[in-house]
């Protein structure tokens, strides 16, 4: 298979040869299907400019950033077999039934007892600490992670700004969405956790006077802000999400649950998608126009104005979505099982090596439209005329 080939953005007239950003949805222990499918893109050359994350996307994506391309993969590695480490054994019996009580007893085992590196629990718990108090406004202590992202990340790279990182998080008290981007300020492991901060089981992180929360709580992926600060390089973009806005009606109450987390965490992905397509395609409808204008109205202010407004850039996303499982539930973005975690790894790794199958979308200019998304569906990439959702 011929792998992505690569030129400065200014002269960028194929995806292949755009601006190459990874685009990482939170979703806790999910978040090894990321590292897989980073671990796949890697074997096919394409080596990110800007990462992007969200969450368990953030960490990832600090690992990438923090680190030179050949050691990224090993401290993914090292990071995912850290956090999975309390639950080293594998299910003794096949089937979907035997592997949900697996599942759900491997999360349960976490919720008690933490993860190494990762979250520990309050000892006491935190409704035995007085009210205002730190240790009274989560559930878990995320201080292992500060030791871990310290050991793990190159923070003097990220600020060196050898690959742009950004990472989203909410502003606590005014609710408002707010980008860490190393493009514009310095990064320290504290942005990294903000980003994670999921309430009530993790507690807000202050930086600067100002206290933040995981940044899924007001949206689970950072393809808004993407699309938001580059308008003139041509971009492609690879974005990694780990739930999915379909799924079939639930028949129990687990399965409920589940798919509930799934609408609430997937962000309305497809939608967000296609107004940008919309948004897109709308200037250059009205460039055409310009085009059509008489001569003597092409140099009129307002004409003037409109053109500059109309420029843009070419876009392609290849959208990669995680499959839940039968026997999976609502705790499988807290079941960090050694088990699920390589299944979950795995999983990433074939659905690029599925989408990657038809190297041609990125060797091809657009055709008439400026923003492409290609979607993978089961085990083959779609057209973009089918990626409806």
């Amino acid at each position: 298979m011929d792998t992505l080939t690569s030129s400065s953005p200014s002269d960028a007239k194929t995806p292949a040869q755009a601006q190459r950003i990874l685009v990482l949805q939170g979703g806790g222990a999910l978040g090894s299907y990321q590292a897989g499918a980073y671990q796949s893109l890697c074997r096919h050359d394409f080596e990110p400019d800007w990462v992007a994350g969200i969450s368990i996307g953030a960490i990832n994506s600090a690992i990438i950033a923090g680190n030179p391309r050949e050691k990224r993969l090993a401290r993914l590695r090292e990071f995912w077999e850290l956090v999975s480490s309390p639950v080293p054994w594998q299910p003794l019996i096949g089937g979907d039934r035997a592997r949900l009580a697996f599942n759900e007893t491997s999360a349960a085992l976490i919720a008690t007892f933490g993860v190494p590196g990762f979250f520990m629990p309050r000892i006491p718990p935190a409704l035995l600490w007085p009210a205002g108090s730190e240790q009274s406004l989560s559930f878990y202590d995320t201080a292992p992670l500060r030791e871990t992202l310290e050991r793990l990340v190159d923070f003097d790279r990220i600020n060196a700004k050898k690959t742009r990182l950004s990472v989203g998080a909410v502003n606590v008290k005014t609710g408002n969405f707010t980008y860490f981007d190393n493009a514009r300020q310095e990064i320290r492991p504290e942005h990294i956790m903000a980003s994670g901060a999921l309430p009530p089981g993790f507690p807000a992180i202050e930086i600067d006077g100002e206290y933040y929360w995981d940044g899924g709580v007001a949206s689970n992926t950072p393809l808004d802000y993407v699309l938001d600060q580059e308008t003139r390089t041509d971009l492609l973009i690879f974005q990694v999400d780990l739930f999915s806005a379909r799924g079939r009606l639930p028949s129990t109450l687990l399965e409920a649950a589940e798919r509930e987390k799934d609408i609430r965490y997937s962000s309305r992905t497809r939608l967000n998608t296609d107004m940008n397509k919309r948004i897109h395609n709308t200037r250059l409808a009205l460039r055409n126009l310009i085009a059509k204008l008489p001569v003597n109205l092409r140099n009129d202010p307002d004409v003037a104005l409109l053109n500059e407004a109309a420029k843009e850039n070419t876009v392609t996303v290849v959208h990669l979505i995680y499959k839940s499982k039968n026997f999976e539930t609502s705790s499988k973005d807290y079941d960090f099982s050694n088990f699920a975690m390589r299944e979950h790894w795995a999983a990433g790794e074939h659905d690029v090596d599925c989408s990657m199958r038809h190297p041609e979308w990125l060797q091809r200019p657009q055709n008439g439209e400026t923003m492409v998304t290609y979607d993978l569906i089961g085990d083959e990439p779609l057209t973009p005329d089918d990626t409806k959702e």
